[in-house]
């Protein structure tokens, strides 16, 4: 069966917290889909990439599971989820009484209707043009130095009202947080992301 809007890759779906950036510590309803063409090399879901590996499920049996959980925001990822039309999945979610949230490198257009866009871009592939505007949330992984000022070329793309955050690669977390805290103190507009969800020893 081909993956197109209604039928999609999925590599997993879980009921968890949300780990990272602005909706830290809510119940969520993860559904990561199968397919990437970025490659980052500190990736920790490499298993995603290849999207013939994972089964391809139709969007109306990816909501009924996600229906079965109590939280009500749903986390679409990847991979990269924006390979595939989303809005049949977007459309169904909302129905459903979901919030639609997506975490994307922005290296494909936009689909789908979005309650919550977090943009997270990477220098694996550069993201589509105008993407940055779209973004209610910029997250940018920080495996080294030269990746906060990277990040400060991206944030001066984003709106005013896009919340900016900063999150140190889990291997060089000790290496990469007191970089990431003085910037954060001498640039209060970004804050700091962690992966809580690894603390936490939870999906």
């Amino acid at each position: 069966m081909p993956a197109d809007g209604q039928h999609l890759p999925v590599m997993e779906a879980f009921h968890t917290l949300q780990g990272e950036g602005a909706y830290t510590g809510q119940a969520a309803y993860f559904i990561r889909l199968a397919g990437c063409d970025v490659g980052c090399t500190w990736c920790d879901v490499k298993d995603s990439w290849d999207a013939s590996k994972h089964p391809v499920h139709t969007v109306e049996q990816i909501v009924e599971e996600a229906s079965r959980h109590p939280a009500r925001i749903a986390v679409v990822t990847g991979g990269e989820p924006l390979l595939y039309d989303l809005l049949p999945l977007t459309t169904a979610l909302r129905k459903a009484g979901f919030r639609t949230h997506i975490e994307t490198s922005g290296s494909s257009p936009i689909s789908g209707e979005w309650h919550h866009i977090c943009f997270s871009p990477k220098k694996f592939k550069a993201p589509v043009k105008d993407f940055h505007a779209l973004a209610d949330e910029l997250k940018v992984v920080v495996f080294n130095k030269h990746d906060l000022q990277w990040a400060e070329e991206h944030a001066a793309h984003t709106r005013p009202d896009c919340a900016l955050y900063l999150q140190p690669e889990w291997s060089k977390r000790d290496t990469m947080m007191p970089l990431v805290v003085n910037h954060v103190l001498e640039h209060p507009r970004w804050r700091v992301s962690l992966q809580t969800h690894k603390y936490m020893n939870i999906p």
